[in-house]
């Protein structure tokens, strides 16, 4: 690969959230009268973006989507607040994160989030975590008028930095980076410890066990 730029989707790939993301989704079921849900559970349930991940707590099931019914936007109202208050209490970066991010940066190559995590709560999250410059390009699954597995983040971020798809590498966990890298022409490379299962069978063109595996892929 003749890469020039790396996209990395954020839950499960550069961070490990789900114990903050479990505690906004239980205190709002519980603001519901409803009793929490396992953290395992709640895990199950994140990638889609945060509409989807609150219908899917709010029903207690995966099959549930985003109606915008009443109980659905005050079980949402209940969440937003929660997270808000807590967005970095327990995420942390996984193993090796912070030190391949720089290496890449201090190399010249141009990094972006391209997440479906909505831009309230990733903008924010970046900053607190003291990352935010490190990033040339930030896209929140609310920042376009489609998100991941859509190709638009992607081709967004190919427009931004001038790039052609195979100068990009999207890095994530899930089918939805899979499939939003095929349909941009992007390779794409998952990580094997993040939210995603079955990862070697969701076709991506390199499965990873440890960030700085990434370092392997560019021509130092």
């Amino acid at each position: 690969m003749t890469l020039r730029a790396f996209a990395f989707d954020l839950d499960g790939t550069l961070i490990d959230s789900i114990a903050d993301l479990a505690h906004a989704a239980n205190a709002a079921r519980a603001d519901l009268g409803l009793p929490p849900l396992p953290q395992a559970t709640v895990q199950g349930f994140v990638g889609d973006g945060a509409a989807s991940l609150v219908a899917r707590t709010l029903a207690g099931e995966h099959a549930a989507n985003w109606h915008g019914t009443p109980e659905q936007q005050q079980a949402m109202a209940r969440f937003d607040a929660h997270y808000k208050a807590g967005l970095t209490i327990a995420t942390r970066f996984y193993p090796e994160v912070q030190e391949t991010l720089h290496t890449l940066h201090e190399l010249g190559y141009r990094l972006a989030i391209v997440t479906n995590k909505p831009e309230r709560y990733t903008l924010p999250l970046l900053r607190e975590l003291g990352v935010s410059e490190r990033f040339d390009v930030i896209i929140g699954g609310d920042t376009l008028t489609e998100k991941k597995p859509s190709p638009l983040p992607l081709q967004h971020v190919l427009d931004t930095l001038g790039l052609t798809p195979a100068q990009l590498l999207m890095v994530g966990d899930s089918k939805n980076d899979v499939l939003a890298a095929k349909a941009a022409g992007t390779p794409s490379v998952l990580v094997s410890y993040g939210y995603g299962h079955d990862v070697h069978a969701l076709g991506a063109d390199h499965v990873i066990r440890f960030f700085s595996e990434l370092l392997e892929f560019i021509d130092q």
